[in-house]
Order: structure tokens, then C-alpha cells, then sequence
């Protein structure tokens, strides 16, 4: 009987053993990124999806077609969103280039189809500053956002350090106030074709699905995110502090030093600042006055002034006014590790290619700008920068930014999006009328030669 009793004892703990070993299996399936559960995630894809995958810049920014997002976030979430948005833009930021609040906007999960293709639980939120603030304020919903494809994968575990083709984070920017739709693309293209680290650009439209069916949201500009994917493939060493000014402290003039406005974006776990601080002691020391030779050494041993001079002359010549000289935002500076040097990487352009506002972008001279910004006042006032800074506006008009070049660009484009921007939606549009996005586009093509006639007329 005891033997009976222990074989049956014996078979019971084997068959428990089995199911408990099945029932742990059922779980590592489901949490574990290297064997995702096909049933929960149908389209996931090594390829596509994983973290390993290799960065594809030919599909996610593919420049001979309109790409395609359409987004569904669950109408509680979207509710909480819109709270959100309101609690923050209730906080001020009347201003151009006034921060309505240093609180990024709450992200929300959300599924991205793309080429029939689905990311799953995807962190998106709204994005940007005055912008953003305008557009909520004149009632038009096409706004911002940012999409974070692992920003939920605490939450999630299956699918931890989930990618699109390579990318963590992109940027759909809503061509704020541009009836062209180019601008934000056009600009960002011109300072990489300049040899400038760039954010890598395309032409998409958004759908958005609330619980209400989808809405067409519009013709929007995708972007790279500079501390994701930009500072890895456009500097041999991808591993600086990254910064991100913003406010009185992006100015670098005497006495506006701060800390919370130069927000770091890579290395965060030990950040020490000292190679911006090295910076604003180096461009305001007093030296300047009474040993501009050593003033000038000891200035490019912390910030790249050659990369400055260029982007100044490429930014000058297009009259991008919402940059620094006018604004204290819209920059980033990385510590290139192979250099040492604080490089400058230009940010938001959808103000580019206009006069602007704010008393207009800035003159190809400079003179008028004052020692509040001194890293173009002093740097321009020194003789051998501003024989530098010429050559490169000539550069600039002879290799890039020419006529007869940039006229077929804008044609190519307009052809490319004239249907989606044709489309555009009353709420959903910055554009008035169909005649408006064509006569537009018709100015960006006479400011080319305008520009260059410009340019060609200060330097004679």
C-alpha cells in the first residue's frame, strides 16, 4: 500500500513539476523581447521593431514619396492628453520665444501603423513652445508631436527597447504657420548639403484616431531627434553632453550663467557642465579687449568657431529669424569627443526663408546685434572671423543655396505634396486656400535670387 502511495505521490508532484514549468514558459514568452508573443504582436519584426535593428534611413525618411502615419490613441488617454496640454498652456508663454512652461507635455500610449505595419504602445505627446502655444490658442488642432517607441516599456515589458527601423524617437512637426509646408525640410536639408550636422527630414501626412474614426491632421515635416539618432551618425563619437538651451542662459552674455536652462540630453546620470561654463568664461573674458589673439585661443579651445561661422553665414543668407541673435532657443551644442569642442547643431526651422518678425531676421553685417548676444557680437568683431564669415556666405551661395538648384527643388516638392496640402482641413491647416500654398511656394522661389542678390551686393 505505501508503495502505492509513494509511485502515486511521485506522479503527482512529476505532473505538477510539468504544469508549473509550462505555466513559467507561458510567462517568459510574454516578457521577454527576444521571443515576443506573435498573438499580442502580430507585425513585431527583428527588422523592424528591435532594438538590434540596423538604423534605415532610405524607408523612415525616404525623399521621393509622402509618408504615411496614422496613430489611434484611446479616448481616455486622449482625454488626459488634452487636459494636460490645457493645464500647461494655461501657464503663460504669450510671447514668440517665450516658454509657456519648463513641463514637457504628459506622453500617452499609443499604436503607429506605418506601410500596413504596427508599433505597439508607443509614447506620444505634444511638442514644441511658442509654436505650439500660437496654434492651441488660434483653435488649430494640427499640432506637434513627439513619438518615444519605448517610452512605455516598464509597462510593457514584451516589448522593451522598441524601435522604428533603428529610431527610439522622431519628431512630426506641424509646419507651424508655413503655407509652403517646406520650410522646416528645406532648411534643415540646406544646412547638412553646407557640411552642418543636420536633422535628416521627409514629408509626411498624420491621421489621428481618438475612438471618433480618423482624422486627417495634415502635411507634416518628420525629423530626426538630435540626441536619439543625429549626434551617432554625423560625428565619429556619439558618446558628448549634448545640450539644449534655452532661456536667458542660451544667450551666453555676462551674468545669464544658469544651469537649469541648459538642459543636458545625453549623459544625465553625471552631468557637470563644465564645458559650457568654459564656454561663457571663455566669450566674455577681458581678454578680448586686451589680448584679442589670446582671447581668441583660448575661445577655440572650447567651442568650434569655424562650425559657428558657417552656420551663422548659412543662416543669415536664408533669413531664418527665429534663432539666436533674436531668440534665446532653437539650438543645440555638442561636445564632439574627437574634437573637444563645443559644436553647434541648428533646430527648428520653420520660420526660415522670410523677412520674419520680431524687427526681421537678421542683416547680413550683424552690426545691429549688441553685446546681449555675444557669441555673434564678439566673435564678429574680430577681423580674421568676419573675413571667414564671408567666405562662407559666398560658399554658401555658389555650392548650395543657388537658384536655378533650389527652384527645381521647390517644384519637385510642390509637386510631390500639392494633393495632401490640398486636402488640409479647416482647424487642421495653417493655409487659407489652395491659391495660398501655390503663390507661396511661387516667394520661396523669388527669394533664392533674391538672397543671392544680397548676398553678391554686401560683399562687393
Amino acid at each position: 500500500m505505501k508503495n502505492i502511495l509513494f509511485a502515486t505521490a511521485a506522479l503527482l508532484l512529476l505532473v505538477f513539476g510539468a504544469c508549473r514549468e509550462d505555466d513559467l514558459t507561458v510567462e517568459t514568452t510574454e516578457e521577454d523581447p527576444e521571443n515576443i508573443d506573435m498573438t499580442n504582436y502580430p507585425d513585431w519584426d527583428d527588422d523592424t521593431h528591435s532594438v538590434n535593428a540596423e538604423l534605415n534611413y532610405d524607408v523612415v525618411f525616404n525623399q521621393n514619396e509622402v509618408l504615411q502615419f496614422d496613430i489611434t490613441i484611446a479616448s481616455d488617454d486622449w482625454t488626459k492628453m488634452q487636459s494636460n496640454l490645457s493645464s500647461i498652456l494655461g501657464s503663460g508663454g504669450n510671447r514668440p520665444g517665450e516658454r509657456f512652461s519648463s513641463t514637457n507635455p504628459m506622453f500617452v500610449p499609443c499604436t503607429v501603423r506605418f506601410n500596413d505595419t504596427e508599433w505597439y504602445h508607443v509614447g506620444i505627446r505634444y511638442k514644441g513652445n511658442s509654436s505650439l502655444h500660437s496654434s492651441y490658442r488660434a483653435g488649430i488642432n494640427k499640432l506637434s508631436f513627439k513619438l518615444d517607441f519605448d517610452q512605455f516599456e516598464d509597462d510593457y515589458p514584451a516589448i522593451k527597447d522598441q524601435r522604428f527601423f533603428g529610431f527610439k524617437q522622431l519628431n512630426l512637426k506641424n509646419n507651424f504657420n508655413d503655407a509652403s509646408l517646406m520650410r522646416e525640410k528645406v532648411a534643415a536639408d540646406l544646412f547638412r548639403q553646407f557640411g552642418l550636422a543636420s536633422s535628416q527630414s521627409a514629408f509626411c501626412v498624420v491621421y489621428v484616431n481618438n475612438g471618433n474614426g480618423p482624422q486627417y491632421y495634415g502635411v507634416y515635416a518628420l525629423v530626426e531627434e538630435v540626441d536619439d539618432t543625429l549626434i551617432k551618425t554625423q560625428f565619429a563619437n556619439g558618446t558628448g553632453n549634448l545640450y539644449k538651451p534655452d532661456g536667458d542662459a542660451a544667450s551666453f552674455a555676462n551674468g545669464t550663467y544658469d544651469t537649469e536652462e541648459m538642459e543636458i540630453k545625453t549623459n544625465e546620470e553625471s552631468p557637470n557642465y563644465t564645458d559650457v561654463k568654459a564656454l561663457y568664461d571663455a566669450i566674455n573674458s577681458s581678454l578680448r579687449t586686451t589680448d584679442a589673439a589670446t582671447w581668441r585661443n583660448n575661445l577655440e579651445k572650447v567651442f568650434n568657431v569655424d562650425v559657428f561661422l558657417k552656420y551663422l553665414a548659412a543662416n543669415n543668407v536664408i533669413q531664418n529669424w527665429d534663432t539666436y541673435g533674436k531668440m534665446t532657443h532653437n539650438y543645440y551644442l555638442y561636445n564632439d569627443p574627437t574634437s573637444g569642442l563645443l559644436t553647434w547643431i541648428p533646430w527648428d526651422n520653420n520660420e526660415a526663408f522670410q523677412e520674419g518678425k520680431q524687427g526681421g531676421a537678421l542683416s547680413l553685417s550683424m552690426d545691429e546685434v549688441g553685446n546681449n548676444w555675444p557669441l555673434i557680437s564678439y566673435i564678429i568683431d574680430q577681423p580674421e572671423y568676419k573675413a571667414t564669415y564671408e567666405e562662407y556666405l559666398q560658399q554658401f551661395i555658389d555650392d548650395v543655396f543657388v537658384p536655378a538648384t533650389l527652384t527645381s527643388t521647390y517644384s519637385k516638392y510642390y509637386e510631390l505634396i500639392k494633393e495632401y496640402a490640398y486636402a488640409e482641413e479647416s482647424g487642421y491647416t495653417f493655409i487659407k486656400s489652395d491659391g495660398q500654398f501655390d503663390s507661396t511656394v511661387e516667394t520661396l522661389k523669388d527669394h533664392v535670387q533674391t538672397r543671392n542678390n544680397t548676398v553678391n551686393s554686401y560683399l562687393q
